[in-house]
């Protein structure tokens, strides 16, 4: 359940009607936009069943969630959240480029990486330290010196640094390096690093599952924020169908359901939805029309000669020309790069 305040409703309302919950042994999640005050419910509102809070002053009304996730609901933040890091906002008009490397392979490869995105526009460097992969015996990543190896290529170039966890263990290490952290679609529903996540207060980027519903997807979302943490952003990178002509099937239709439904920022990752360097492109321009607030592209020096996911990442080339085809199709729908 939600309570939407009244427009002139003051501070000491609002700490009143947090007060009955708390009093009830329920959660307050109080959300002041520029439309509307709501204070959301967190718990068995049933215990509510003595209160009527809509005769309290400042209260406008008491609106039902029939979701699972509550926090994560457009119902909750009707306007959309942003997520600000540093200088760089996602959720707004202006989309968010993220590039870099499947992996952080070594300091020379990072640092040309940085420059190579840098120079086309990016303001995030991306590249893997922690590589989950489904062969043992594949490269496996750099760990820990690959976080380090990223902070230095990104202050080098003026970037910001995301790179994914793959354990809750990982978050402090990464934390010094990083500036959002990513959960693979390996481990959307991993919620004990979610909850870890949660508790870290750092900006996550959560994949969608390779086999996830979108409701799957925002229930995961909501185990970080129910831990009071607003900064997260969604990322849809293609589920498995029996498509196999691409990686996965790359969901365009998710992100205007997710946009309808909920209130976090989305991005598209064109990458491991396409599994093949020439579809890239589309598939990221496609997002960008859906509406979604980015992309997430794998960019390496040189692509034939990368120790994962050769086959998918492009040349600086390449991305610097879907930069310039994505800033003419968000002209087209208002946004701008």
């Amino acid at each position: 359940m939600i309570i939407l305040m009244k427009k002139d409703c003051t501070n000491d309302q609002v700490q009143k009607v947090i007060a009955v919950l708390k009093n009830k042994g329920l959660g307050a999640n109080l959300s002041t936009g520029s439309q509307a005050t709501i204070i959301g419910v967190l718990g068995d509102k049933s215990r509510l069943e003595t209160e009527n809070l809509e005769l309290m002053d400042g209260v406008e009304k008491c609106v039902p969630i029939m979701h699972s996730y509550k926090l994560a609901s457009r119902e909750m933040v009707p306007e959309g959240r942003k997520v600000k890091i540093k200088n760089v906002i996602i959720g707004g008009k202006q989309l968010v480029m993220m590039a870099g490397p499947c992996a952080v392979e070594s300091e020379q490869q990072i640092m040309t990486a940085a420059q190579g995105v840098k120079k086309a526009g990016a303001q995030f460097l991306r590249g893997g330290a922690y590589k989950p992969r489904t062969s043992p015996y594949a490269f496996q990543g750099l760990e820990d010196e690959g976080y380090r190896l990223l902070r230095e290529a990104a202050d080098a170039t003026g970037l910001l640094v995301i790179s994914e966890v793959t354990d809750y263990e990982q978050i402090e290490i990464a934390g010094k390096y990083c500036d959002m952290l990513q959960v693979g679609a390996r481990n959307m529903q991993n919620f004990r690093l979610l909850r870890e996540l949660g508790r870290s207060g750092m900006p996550v980027l959560l994949k969608r599952g390779m086999a996830s519903t979108i409701e799957e997807w925002l229930d995961a979302a909501e185990y970080i924020l129910s831990e009071g943490n607003a900064n997260v952003v969604l990322c849809e990178r293609g589920i498995r169908t029996f498509e196999t002509a691409t990686r996965n099937t790359l969901d365009v239709s998710a992100v205007p359901v997710v946009k309808e439904r909920s209130s976090l920022p989305i991005i598209i990752d064109p990458s491991h939805a396409a599994g093949k360097q020439r579809y890239v492109e589309s598939l990221a321009l496609a997002g960008i029309a859906a509406g979604a607030d980015g992309l997430i592209v794998e960019v390496h020096p040189e692509p034939k000669k990368a120790m994962s996911d050769a086959a998918q990442q492009l040349t600086f080339e390449q991305y610097a020309a879907l930069f310039q085809h994505a800033a003419k199709v968000a002209e087209a729908i208002g946004r701008t790069l």
